[in-house]
């Protein structure tokens, strides 16, 4: 049995046989339409565009100018320390600037868990020092000693537990 198209799938291997100019195709050819996708024309895209670079043009020269800070900035932290930490992590890096800006995010970081802390003994010595204060004499000794506030372990390691540190000592068994 004979048809237009024979089989040549087999003998064509991996791509698919074409007909041949003899055998009249089943289905007329017709234009395909080219589909585009509904929104803004391209004088509208170039807009958000253009927006878009300024926008990243001006986080780079933000970053640049930040960068440039950083070589005047001397962190709290010294460099040597910040060199010991990130070379024991296997971090290598020559310059400077980055190891300042690690150096200075560290400090942000203590220094947040430092006012965490103070805020969690502030609340404590409000809270105990609220029933006692009937009992205490009033004079200059006294009001020295309501600006007085000691941290503590729990208030370090309630502030710690926000960022997710456990700083408790483990239960001592006997």
């Amino acid at each position: 049995m004979s048809t237009p198209y024979q089989d040549q799938t087999q003998s064509a291997g991996y791509y698919a046989p074409t007909p041949t100019p003899s055998a009249p195709s089943p289905h007329p050819q017709q234009p395909t339409p080219e589909y585009t996708q509904p929104g803004p024309s391209n004088s509208q895209q170039s807009r958000p565009n253009t927006a878009q670079n300024s926008e990243q043009a001006r986080k780079d020269k933000t970053l640049a100018e930040f960068l440039l800070m950083l070589d005047d900035y001397e962190p709290l932290i010294p460099n040597e320390v910040t060199e010991y930490y990130l070379q024991r992590v296997g971090f290598e890096c020559d310059d400077v600037r980055l190891k300042r800006l690690l150096s200075l995010a560290a400090q942000k970081f203590v220094s947040d868990i430092a006012a965490d802390a103070y805020q969690h003994a502030r609340i404590r010595a409000n809270a105990a020092g609220g029933r006692s204060r009937a009992n205490q004499p009033s004079g200059p000794a006294s009001a020295r000693d309501k600006t007085k506030t000691t941290l503590t372990m729990d208030d370090l390691s309630a502030a710690l537990a926000e960022y997710g540190i456990n700083s408790r000592k483990p239960d001592f068994y006997m």
